[in-house]
């Protein structure tokens, strides 16, 4: 029963820091802004810092199932 929430959670935090990750690639491929109105070196950090935290988060879940 427990395994369920954990299942959820894990989808949903791998499926959320892979979009941002593939997206954020997508942009700096393009030379296109990450986020507007803040410097392009902190955006792409911080976007990749927060997807790759999201993306391991779901894996951790993940693992206690």
């Amino acid at each position: 029963m427990e395994s369920g929430p954990a299942i959820f959670a894990g989808t949903a935090f791998a499926l959320f820091g892979a979009a941002l990750l593939l997206w954020t690639g997508a942009r700096v491929l393009h030379r296109a802004p990450v986020a507007h109105g803040v410097s392009p070196a902190t955006a792409v950090a911080l976007a990749t810092l927060f997807g790759a935290a999201s993306l391991a988060l779901g894996v951790w879940c993940f693992g206690r199932v």
